[in-house]
């Protein structure tokens, strides 16, 4: 590394993609990061910062564009980090994102195991049925740039829908209008810290506030401005944070007009969702994913399943048609009372939900003698514990269905289950958040 210098400028080809999106270079055996570039360019590239086995570098020129560069859609591309991806092509996309999950199974998973296929987005923009938009100390609304706590204004993103961005934007007219201040990080004082919303298939929308403090002067005049930019509102709901940090729900809701939950369908069955309650943010694409769960787990209708981080039970009961019995488990108390009303609401009386930690929940069963046939996970990017693969193994199942946001910790666990028995015998990724550097991928582990 002693021949990087900080500030010189070098030549090289970008070989492939890092897990956040950037393009790798290597001069002289280094690898140099350098974002907004494209596989197989040739480029001139300025050395930021030198580390111990790499380097961050910048793009100054290209010599050789690729055919797989794209203009970006997004003037904010660059500046805000929510998008990696827009200056590619998206078949050089889900090139990228099917080769980070291949990596991964290879590098961390220690198996040969080839990823069948990567499923794409019909339409890559105005998919997400979730947005957080934070509010920045002088009163900016839009999100972060990249790597950092600063608030780029944005008030029309392409992957957020339509009626989000009209929502936050009346929010924002409503602080203006009132002279609402905006919570300030580093003193902690002020009120709006976000602005959270949901939307369903429909375009009825959920808007969320998200206030340090329990109440905020002239609520009867957000909840009309909200609903007057967004008419499919279904209603208007302040959340108390009053913590320190980057968490961004408190634990206390409260109404400030119509209803605190949002109905929507997925794979035929209705929902109802509560604020916290987890739910996969493209609609579209979770059929697709939840399709290709339900082809591994390959249920005759006798099986028992058991599913782990089910929030409020969308792959359980879309396992419930097609097996015996099935039992989600999950942390987060609302979800789980989301997920019971919902199996009512859509007659299903073959699932039973627990709620506690997945670790609580799985070594419990297990102690009870529990023998489900499939066991589904969908644990959220850390992966599992090592705890919970004890607890699944020794139920043992038949099969695990592996649902992953995190090619990276999806590898380690692939070969912990490996050491206490179970080969994972298929992989597909799912191109669940176009533009970003992110994937989902549906794994098979089958017992030895």
């Amino acid at each position: 590394m002693e021949k990087l210098k900080t500030g010189g400028v070098y030549t090289g080809t970008v070989e492939g993609y890092s897990s956040e999106g950037l393009g790798i270079v290597r001069l002289d055996g280094a690898v140099v990061f350098v974002p907004g570039t494209v596989r197989g360019e040739t480029v001139d590239l300025k050395i930021t910062r030198v580390m111990k086995t790499a380097a961050a570098g910048e793009l100054v020129r290209v010599r050789t564009p690729s055919p797989e560069r794209a203009e970006p859609e997004c003037p904010h591309f660059g500046v805000c980090g929510g998008c990696d991806f827009q200056h590619l092509t998206y078949t050089e996309e889900l090139w990228a994102k099917r080769r980070r999950v291949q990596d991964a199974l290879e590098r961390l998973g220690g198996t040969d195991l080839q990823v069948e296929e990567i499923l794409g987005a019909q339409n890559p923009f105005r998919y997400r049925n979730k947005s957080q938009y934070p509010v920045g100390a002088d009163g900016t609304v839009g999100f972060y740039r990249a790597r950092s706590h600063q608030v780029v204004p944005i008030d029309r993103c392409l992957i957020q829908s339509e009626v989000s961005d009209k929502t936050a934007r009346a929010v924002g007219e409503w602080m203006r209008r009132y002279k609402i201040s905006a919570y300030d990080e580093t003193t902690g004082k002020g009120l709006v810290r976000h602005i959270y919303v949901r939307v369903n298939r429909e375009g009825q929308s959920l808007c969320c506030v998200v206030v340090n403090g329990r109440q905020v002067p002239r609520e009867p005049e957000l909840a009309a401005y909200v609903c007057a930019a967004a008419p499919g509102t279904v209603g208007v709901v302040l959340n108390t944070n009053t913590r320190r940090g980057n968490v961004i729900l408190g634990d206390r809701y409260r109404t400030l007009w119509g209803q605190v939950f949002l109905m929507d369908t997925l794979c035929g069955l209705t929902f109802k969702l509560s604020v916290p309650s987890f739910y996969q943010v493209n609609r579209d694409q979770a059929e697709v994913l939840y399709q290709k769960a339900l082809e591994f787990a390959d249920l005759t209708g006798r099986e028992t399943v058991l599913d782990l981080y089910c929030g409020t039970g969308t792959i359980t009961l879309c396992m419930a048609g097609r097996a015996g019995k099935v039992i989600g488990a999950e942390i987060v108390p609302a979800a789980i009372a989301d997920a019971r009303e919902n199996a009512a609401r859509n007659g299903i009386d073959n699932a039973e939900f627990f709620c506690g930690d997945a670790a609580d929940i799985a070594a419990k069963l297990e102690r009870e003698g529990l023998r489900p046939d499939v066991i589904t996970v969908d644990p959220p990017r850390k992966g599992l514990s090592e705890e919970v693969i004890a607890s699944v193994a020794g139920m043992g199942p038949d099969r695990v269905v592996y649902v992953s946001c995190d090619p990276a910790t999806l590898g380690r666990d692939i070969k912990r289950f490996a050491g206490l028995g179970y080969r994972a015998v298929r992989a597909c990724a799912v191109d669940m958040f176009p533009a970003t550097c992110h994937v989902e991928t549906v794994a098979l582990l089958s017992k030895l």
